[in-house]
């Protein structure tokens, strides 16, 4: 079923520059449609953007009708403590904390908190235990078909880098702002010069 939506609603949020990060269908009576997505450019995902997918993802809902009954969309971010639902993103989060659990004993562990090492292969999940405290590290191999659930943990490290990019992209998108704005103004006393000693933004002669 989860499958089948996400086929189904991928494709219009990547024309429109969205990547599904997850989609699921929680509750019951009248269940709550799920949808985790984030920009492809790796800007963070608004409001504004949540709106905008969520009015094109109800569209694509109401023609194919793939959901029996009453259910309520609901479109968000990830956050900063996100699931991992895909290998490219436990490549992509390599060197984060992360909880994993699994739906079999993998090196007599089922639920694990360790560092993510990324992917030994396409379908294989590294991540170090321990190695803090007197424990000595080790490293397990989760197979991916094996996860049952997956997050980042939310962690003072992750806190902190999350507000520094903030405040990188506030610095390039101040600093684009003022380019733009002394563009104008160069631009305004390029057309204004020709008229300095008459009507603004004409020409006089002697």
């Amino acid at each position: 079923m989860m499958g089948h939506l996400n086929k189904l609603l991928a494709p219009t949020a990547e024309a429109m520059g969205y990547d599904l990060v997850r989609v699921a269908l929680l509750g019951s009576g009248r269940p709550t449609l799920q949808v985790m997505a984030e920009r492809l450019d790796d800007v963070p995902m608004t409001v504004a953007d949540c709106e905008l997918l969520s009015r094109a993802l109800s569209a694509v809902l109401d023609v194919e009708d793939p959901i029996a009954g009453a259910y309520m969309l609901e479109v968000s971010s990830p956050g900063l403590d996100r699931p991992l639902t895909r290998p490219k993103d436990f490549a992509r989060f390599a060197g984060r904390e992360a909880r994993i659990e699994t739906d079999r004993l993998v090196d007599g562990h089922r639920r694990m908190k360790g560092e993510l090492l990324g992917l030994a292969d396409e379908r294989t999940v590294v991540l170090r235990l321990g190695g803090h405290d007197g424990v000595p590290a080790t490293e397990v191999h989760i197979p991916f078909g094996a996860i049952v659930k997956a997050r980042l943990v939310l962690t003072d490290a992750l806190i902190a880098e999350s507000l520094k990019q903030a405040a990188q992209r506030e610095n390039e998108e101040a600093a684009d702002d003022a380019g733009d704005d002394a563009g104008m103004d160069a631009n305004a006393e390029a057309f204004e010069a020709p008229g300095a000693l008459g009507t603004p933004g004409t020409t006089t002669t002697a």
